[in-house]
């Protein structure tokens, strides 16, 4: 065979390989943004609402909000926190109208399935193995909804593969990015004290292994830090002043270690309680969390900040399901770190197939995505509203608009936050800002749904002239058989009451 029938030979299967290579990748970023195409899963959320419309009111009024805005206690304080994330919302919603949704929704996922990848290839040339790690990471995380917890997992990513990029290198340029990062993510989230939290993981264990490389501990003796530990620690002081710049300063803090104690709504919001292992993503988790620690086992790892992330991780992930992400993600680049170091070839051209691979890949992800959203996602405000209507009571509020029903107005706790947004003439009773309610007023609705207490303890409820609740909710058919409150309206999502009067 010649020379040069072996070259055509080797060069058709490298573009065999790079095709499949390509197609695979393309499947990965994209077969969760596809489904939402299809689902509409956006439109769902409980909690998007009213950030979409917290988002439109500081557009128009150029101000972060100080006080309990769409509510029925505007004297309350509360604070936009995740402002940042609100006007990003509102700004879409301005751009494309609801479809906006649903469409950052896939860039979302898109973005987050590539930061999964990215961390369990490392600086090596895998592909195969991180692929199955993206993928099972992925199914890993609960269902994603449009919040602002989208930002802090992606930041969290971001992050870590800053670290473990910095680490493998032995240099701090890449940690440069850092103060940067921490000034956007407070802008975007309360979570960010999680990214903070890993950061300090990282300069107390460099602390630590110096300490005990000084002492002569036989498991450090000889080791060099992997990063230099003085311009480690200038960069943490500079992340953390960088986390002030937003408009609540220090605050942000405040209302980011309320989410460490122990809610007293435990036993009414389910995203706060552990995780139950009762769905196979659950066990996909803890799959994740125990091929991590394999890993640093199976390598006899010395690296004390992988053991204390991993530690931590779990800690933080598995009491409450709204934070599983953090186990998710940084088992992913603990074991994406322990890959072996497989360097691609260079092409007879002298092109690196990766380069051709990102080129392509990022084409056909753009182009399904462009495909998905003109096929899939109705351009009409109409048939839009039509789909959130099978879950939200689109109709009833409708009803209550045409026929100017009286306020003030009772409403189920799941749907407080679209009805600032859909029904804003109408001051909510309660909603998903527990941070402004505080235990105090949650307790008592809750208290009160639940009949735990009698009617005439919520103050609210007293007062309510009409009354919005789920049309198979057992209050609503108890309030609707009673000869106090008249059914106005019904439908298969939403009932209406109104009292009697007296």
């Amino acid at each position: 065979m010649s020379l040069d029938s072996i070259r055509q030979k080797t060069l058709g299967g490298n573009l065999g390989a790079t095709s499949l290579r390509v197609v695979v990748l393309v499947l990965l970023l994209t077969t969760a943004a596809a489904y939402e195409a299809v689902s509409l899963s956006a439109l769902d959320g409980l909690e998007v609402w009213s950030h979409l419309r917290t988002g439109i009111w500081i557009l128009q009024n150029h101000a972060v909000p100080h006080n309990g805005l769409f509510s029925q206690y505007p004297d309350l304080p509360w604070k936009a926190h995740s402002w940042g994330f609100d006007v990003l919302l509102a700004a879409a919603y301005k751009l494309i109208g609801l479809r906006a949704l649903p469409v950052l929704l896939m860039v979302f996922k898109v973005a987050l399935a590539l930061i999964f990848f990215l961390l369990a290839r490392g600086s090596r040339q895998n592909f195969w193995i991180p692929v199955l790690l993206a993928a099972v990471a992925q199914y890993a995380v609960p269902s994603l909804r449009l919040q602002p917890a989208l930002c802090s997992i992606l930041l969290y990513g971001v992050e870590l593969a800053l670290l473990f990029q910095a680490r493998r290198a032995g240099s701090a340029r890449p940690l440069l990015w850092l103060p940067l990062l921490f000034a956007i993510w407070a802008n975007l989230d309360t979570q960010f004290v999680y990214g903070l939290l890993v950061l300090g993981l990282l300069l107390a264990a460099g602390v630590t292994e110096e300490i005990c490389r000084r002492c002569g501990v036989g498991w450090f003796a000889g080791q060099t830090p992997a990063i230099p530990l003085g311009k480690l620690a200038a960069l943490t002081a500079t992340s953390l002043p960088a986390t002030l710049l937003n408009p609540y300063t220090y605050d942000v803090y405040g209302a980011a270690l309320k989410n460490f104690g122990r809610s007293a709504l435990l036993a009414y919001l389910p995203e706060l309680s552990a995780i139950g292992f009762r769905r196979p993503q659950d066990f996909a988790l803890l799959l994740l969390a125990m091929l991590a620690f394999f890993s640093l086992g199976r390598r006899r790892s010395r690296d004390l900040f992988q053991f204390a992330l991993m530690i931590v991780s779990a800690v933080l992930s598995f009491p409450a399901q709204r934070d599983s992400w953090l186990g998710a993600v940084a088992a992913v680049a603990v074991v994406g770190d322990a890959l072996p170091n497989r360097r691609s070839k260079v092409t007879q051209e002298g092109v690196r197939p990766w380069a051709l691979e990102n080129f392509v890949t990022a084409g056909l992800v753009l182009m399904a995505l462009w495909v998905a959203v003109v096929i899939r996602i109705p351009s009409s405000r109409e048939a839009l509203l039509a789909s959130v209507g099978r879950t939200l009571p689109v109709r009833a509020c409708d009803y209550i608009r045409e026929n100017h029903l009286p306020g003030p107005l009772f409403n189920a706790y799941e749907w407080g936050s679209f009805l600032t947004w859909y029904l804003p003439g109408y001051d909510v009773a309660i909603d998903s800002r527990n941070d402004l309610y505080g235990d105090e007023i949650n307790l008592r609705y809750f208290k009160l749904t639940h009949a735990e207490i009698p009617l005439s303890r919520d103050v609210s409820f007293v007062y309510a002239r009409t009354i919005l609740l789920p049309s198979n909710a057992p209050m609503a058919v108890a309030l609707s058989a009673t000869a106090r409150f008249k059914m106005v309206y019904r439908d298969d999502v939403a009932m209406v009451l109104v009292p009697q009067n007296e």
